[in-house]
């Protein structure tokens, strides 16, 4: 196996994410105080799943009495945020409005209880909470909805997947598969789960059981790979299309393209497969970045989206919303929105870039060629368009595979998933590798556009056999006069790696199963 980082090194590695999260966390405590409140705001104390305290603050409209019902929006916290994280929206909702409770979840800050992980507790907790909103405040029993960012998005869609009562749900930087977010291609995503398990351990009391999930995805334990795949398939919204298609839920997914907790992939897929009332929407950033201005009470796109949506679903309001093209995304490149009729039709147009001849390389050294710092890389994109950079013709071919394609007369449109489809032969039996697309300029400097990691184990040492690895999906413009690379190599600090010392990687490309990269690439 390859090496395996000390779990207080996986902590520190953590700290500058997680120190960003409560700062940003104790500023929100502070900021609405200062904006002249229209709606009056209510502590309270709920009784959860078995009786457990959950602190929460409740506005009602203002003027608001007992004659009239008002539409319900239910806001569960974010990991490891406190229960003034809404304020500011919740206010702006009330004005509009509707009931707001927001609530902070199980385990964390003042409420009782062991952080859950999104599981059956946090579901049943969220349905106490509506219970408690019907029977305390005018709140509507048909016209009922539930949003959140991250932890509090996840918990959303679960909620509404286990409670017909929730008609309408706004994930903001969510999950659809919890195990294909920090575990795909069977490789553990080191850094987002530090940074989770950092911040649980900082602000809330981890479960027994969440402890022991910690710790065998830190120590790679193969015997328990199953029982961690079995525990995120319950905490996944994936898991419970039915119940959601079955319920009628009017679902608002939103995202970032640099997402390094919940990338894209997942959410998109969830998100094609659902058949009621829907909405996807991606933009350039990391976890939750794009709409953390909202909750500071800034003009956001995010959350007018978000309000949008409850006012179609929830009050009827004619906006026009279920007439736009339901998949809205913003490149990284540029300013503005696309909009395609669904999640296939981004990545319509395709071009594969032939990987010819056979390549081998040594295992155990990073190349040069990353995917950057959880956070810092994407937000750097975000805020300033630099993405992670690699010299190109400077990677050592000993440690990296790279294959380019001709120069481009014209600027390209990447847009969608790329794939790799290549011919793998391992000296051993287990193994990692990470794969990048990079946009090349003229004196070879590769800006990231998309990556992805692939781990395998139980392969024959010397047999060659076929690998099919989706990258995240993106949006990125490649200006003309640039190519497009492929990069290949086995180290990354974002992930934990599988190589045994010593072991090498070789590709081929057989002539009966030629070996690509397609990528959703369109003339601009």
């Amino acid at each position: 196996m390859g090496r395996r980082p000390h779990r207080r090194a996986l902590r520190t590695t953590a700290v500058g994410a997680v120190s960003a999260s409560l700062v940003a966390a104790g500023v929100l405590a502070h900021a609405p105080a200062a904006q002249a409140a229209t709606s009056p705001v209510r502590y309270v104390d709920i009784a959860g799943d078995g009786g457990t305290v959950l602190k929460a603050n409740v506005i009602t409209p203002a003027g608001a009495d007992d004659t009239r019902r008002y539409p319900l929006i239910v806001l569960p916290t974010s990991w490891g945020f406190p229960q003034v994280q809404y304020l500011a929206q919740a206010q702006r909702l009330a004005d509009d409005g509707y009931v707001v409770l927001a609530y902070n979840v199980r385990g964390f800050w003042q409420s009782g209880g062991e952080i859950d992980v999104a599981g059956p507790r946090d579901v049943a907790d969220a349905s106490k909470v509506v219970d408690w909103a019907l029977a305390n405040t005018p709140a509507d029993p048909g016209h009922i909805g539930m949003a959140g960012v991250s932890y509090g998005a996840g918990i959303s869609l679960l909620a509404a997947a286990h409670d017909p009562r929730v008609r309408a749900v706004a994930s903001l930087s969510g999950w659809g598969d919890l195990i294909d977010s920090i575990h795909s291609g069977r490789t553990q995503h080191l850094q987002a789960a530090a940074v989770l398990d950092t911040v649980g351990t900082v602000t809330g009391r981890q479960s027994a059981e969440s402890r022991e999930i910690f710790s065998a995805f830190y120590d790679s334990d193969l015997t328990k790979e199953q029982e961690i795949v079995a525990w995120g398939k319950k905490r996944s919204p994936a898991s419970y299309l039915d119940r959601l298609d079955k319920n009628g839920t009017a679902v608002l997914m939103a995202g970032a393209w640099g997402d390094t907790i919940f990338p894209p992939n997942q959410s998109a897929a969830l998100y094609e497969r659902l058949t009621g009332p829907k909405r996807l929407e991606l933009r350039p950033g990391d976890h939750a970045t794009a709409e953390l201005p909202g909750l500071f009470g800034l003009p956001n796109d995010v959350w007018t989206d978000t309000r949008r949506w409850m006012d179609h679903y929830l009050k009827g309001v004619d906006n026009g919303i279920d007439r736009e093209q339901p998949v809205q995304l913003t490149s990284r490149s540029t300013d503005g929105y696309e909009g395609y009729p669904d999640w296939k039709s981004v990545g319509a147009t395709r071009e594969k870039i032939a990987l010819a001849g056979t390549t081998t390389i040594r295992t155990n050294v990073d190349s040069g060629a990353d995917g950057g710092i959880v956070f810092l890389s994407s937000i750097l994109d975000q805020v300033a368009r630099v993405p992670p950079v690699a010299s190109i013709p400077l990677l050592p071919r000993y440690w990296a595979a790279v294959w380019q394609s001709p120069k481009y007369a014209s600027a390209q449109q990447v847009r969608g998933t790329a794939r790799l489809h290549t011919t793998l032969t391992p000296t051993e039996e287990s193994g990692t590798l990470v794969a990048y697309l990079y946009d090349v300029g003229p004196l070879g400097l590769g800006k990231l556009v998309s990556h992805a990691p692939y781990t395998f184990h139980g392969a024959t040492p010397g047999k060659p056999f076929g690998l099919d690895l989706e990258l995240f999906s993106t949006a990125y413009d490649v200006p003309a006069g640039h190519r497009l690379a492929l990069v290949v190599d086995t180290v990354d600090p974002l992930y934990i790696e599988h190589n045994p010392s010593g072991a090498r990687l070789t590709f081929s490309s057989p002539a009966t199963d030629p070996s690509y990269v397609s990528v959703p690439l369109r003339e601009q």
